[in-house]
């Protein structure tokens, strides 16, 4: 399990690294809030871990369903042996079906929850479509408290496989360690993201990989899946 347990932290830290920093919404809304509203540092970084925990425990949430599964399987007697390979080629499969849908997704260009500054300091949440207008009366504004629904309500799918495979072989160490990683990972990117620009530092142009995360998070749990399955990590 202890090769199998470093892929998947190395997969924990990539989805959760990618996740944050390549969609601005998970730290421009707390940069404008702050200076809007004159916040210290302290209190745009507590705002940005409340937030951040209430994305973390969702996501975490859509995992423990994964590991139920896990678990029921990892009891099914007859299938001690291959159980592992199992939970492999789930992960190889998930990652697969969750790329594709990812690509689907932005090719589509549905419409999605996004954030928007105005030059007052004003922020707005609002349903759109990239490239896409948006009418006044359509967008709504932001209190912290509504950024922290908006978070709670946008779980990480990839949580799913993540916590499958090693409920699958019954390591609940191991599953509270990936879910320890991946809330301090996503966490620290959060506050990292949020110091820098209430400092005033520039950022990557990293807002273009937006429409992409959820095809770049099933990349990486499908190349694991390979990984697994195929070459023995």
């Amino acid at each position: 399990m202890q090769a199998e347990l470093g892929v998947l932290l190395t997969a924990a830290v990539t989805v959760a690294c990618l996740h944050t920093v390549a969609g601005p919404d998970h730290y421009v809304p707390f940069i404008a809030l702050s200076k809007s509203r004159g916040w210290s540092f302290a209190r745009t970084i507590g705002w940005t871990i409340v937030c951040g925990c209430g994305h973390v425990w969702s996501s975490v949430l859509l995992g423990l369903g994964g590991a139920a599964i896990g678990w029921s399987l990892s009891k099914v007697k007859g299938l001690e042996q291959v159980r592992g390979g199992i939970a492999g080629w789930a992960m190889l499969g998930f990652g697969l079906v969750y790329c594709v849908w990812g690509l689907v997704r932005a090719r589509q260009n549905r419409r999605h929850k996004h954030f928007d500054v105005y030059d007052d300091g004003s922020v707005y949440v609002y349903d759109h479509r990239h490239g896409e207008a948006v009418r006044p009366k359509d967008r709504h504004a932001v209190t912290p408290w509504v950024l922290f629904i908006v978070f709670f309500l946008g779980p990480c799918e990839p949580m799913i496989p993540l916590l499958y495979f090693p409920a699958a072989k019954a390591s609940w160490a191991g599953m509270l360690l990936l879910i320890l990683v991946y809330t301090l990972v996503t966490l620290a990117t959060m506050v990292g993201m949020v110091g820098a620009g209430y400092y005033g530092f520039g950022f990557l142009k990293a807002g273009r990989l937006e429409r992409y995360v959820h095809a770049l998070g099933g990349a990486t749990l499908f190349l694991c899946g390979v990984g697994m399955v195929f070459m023995g990590w």
